[in-house]
């Protein structure tokens, strides 16, 4: 397929997919035309590259964790076993404020409502 068709099936911009590219993110083969050319796999690659970048992690960081992920051995496996562990303590110390964030925010919302409720009884 071609970079519009995996545009939409996506729903990355084209600009992003040729991002991912420079960045290392992404590899297409070229037609002879010089046309850029994606198979299926693509449409999975750039979906988790997409939940990586929607969750804070840098492209740096994916491009680290990405040979691992299409061409493996052992020196890869372990330079990306060390910033994927990287990348999981930061994003359970992320949901562990986000938990306490929104536990913070029902208690006020609590008392808000018991507050609204005592003001109504009182008028």
């Amino acid at each position: 397929m071609r970079i519009g068709e995996l545009s939409a099936r996506t729903g990355a911009s084209r600009r992003s997919l040729r991002y991912y590219e420079q960045q290392g993110l992404l590899v297409s083969t070229r037609s002879p035309s010089g046309q850029r050319c994606y198979d299926d796999g693509h449409v999975q690659r750039v979906t988790l590259i997409q939940t990586f970048l929607a969750a804070g992690m840098s492209s740096r960081s994916i491009a680290q964790m990405v040979p691992c992920m299409s061409e493996p051995n052992a020196d890869r496996a372990r330079r990306a076993l060390t910033v994927m562990d990287q990348e999981r303590t930061r994003l359970t110390s992320t949901i562990d404020s986000l938990t306490a964030a929104r536990e913070a925010l029902d208690h006020l919302i609590d008392v808000n409502r018991s507050f609204l409720a005592n003001t109504a009884d009182d008028h």
